[in-house]
């Protein structure tokens, strides 16, 4: 194997020594300069969730990606088809691993370019090895900013902005049904005892600061790319209007999962909760909450529109 990566190292440098009107600079998110084809046209992409579904979505279909394993042994990518109608089963992508990633099998398929991100533990030099291989950090600036990176990689801008003024559209309907009042909401998961948290919840937890709704102090005080993990008894000040509690939506679990999760954070956790007690505690998929996808955005912005029809805010003043 580290004698074919050599040799497919050595094809490379030749290639990108040469200097091939085929060719281009793109600096990615790890801050290296990769010389990458004008137009790729074999990409491995090493996140399902954060790299091939948004590559679906803007309609280039890599030729190998990381996945997941069911229960059964089943290759899968979270969340694809749900959101895109497509996954291992009725494409040509090619499944490469999960956490441990097989660089034969990348070598394998010839890529013309590599997608990954800073989570991956596969080294970016021995991936640089077989084929240009680009770093695209899904943290910085959620999903909007990662699209219009993968647009740029792959010269599918107009399918970008196309999806972008749907997104556009959908949000500036929930400031319209807002109507400048303050709307407070929390988005949190139980986590083995405590309560998970996050500055941006993902897709749902994007919608939500886009389109202008306030936060607890407790999420708000977070690093934009923060998390925390809270005690029981700091469950009351997550209190809000509406809360958004995500539960794992693959496998067998349920909502039904992550309430009992939740009576194992804090028994009886529900008479605390303003939210719960009124009706307003809303149970997402996790599947469809923390893609950064268009497809996901959508969905999100459609749970956050039901559920702020069922808030009886205050009359605004005109």
């Amino acid at each position: 194997m580290r004698l074919l990566i050599l040799l497919l190292g050595f094809c490379f440098s030749v290639v990108s020594s040469a200097a091939s009107p085929q060719t281009r600079h793109f600096v990615d998110d790890a801050h290296r300069d990769v010389v990458i084809p004008q137009q790729p046209l074999r990409i491995v992409s090493l996140h399902d969730l954060d790299i091939t579904i948004p590559l679906l979505e803007l309609g280039v279909m890599p030729v190998g990606s990381h996945g997941r394993l069911s229960a059964q042994g089943k290759p899968y990518l979270r969340s694809a088809k749900r959101l895109t109608g497509l996954d291992f089963d009725n494409t040509h992508i090619h499944y490469l691993g999960t956490a441990e990633i097989n660089l034969e099998k990348i070598a394998a398929l010839h890529p013309d370019l590599i997608i990954t991100e800073p989570s991956r533990t596969t080294d970016l030099q021995q991936l640089q090895k077989i084929a240009p291989t680009v770093s695209i950090d899904n943290r910085q600036g959620g999903p909007v900013r990662l699209y219009q990176r993968l647009a740029d990689l792959t010269h599918t801008q107009p399918k970008y902005q196309q999806l972008v003024s749907r997104y556009h559209a959908e949000i500036l309907e929930l400031e319209r049904l807002r109507h400048g009042r303050t709307v407070t909401v929390s988005v949190l998961q139980a986590n083995n005892g405590k309560v998970n948290i996050l500055h941006t919840y993902h897709a749902l937890g994007q919608v939500l600061r886009d389109a202008g709704f306030t936060f607890p102090k407790l999420i708000d005080q977070l690093p934009e790319e923060g998390r925390a993990n809270l005690n029981a008894e700091q469950l009351p000040a997550l209190d809000a209007d509406i809360v958004f509690d995500t539960w794992r939506g693959d496998g067998d679990l349920t909502a039904q999962d992550e309430r009992k999760a939740m009576d194992a954070v804090l028994p009886g956790w529900c008479q605390f909760m303003q939210a719960c007690q009124r009706g307003h505690w809303v149970m997402v998929s996790r599947e469809d909450a923390i893609v950064n996808s268009f497809a996901s955005l959508s969905k999100m912005a459609a749970v956050v529109e039901t559920s702020l029809a069922g808030v009886i805010l205050p009359p605004t003043n005109h």
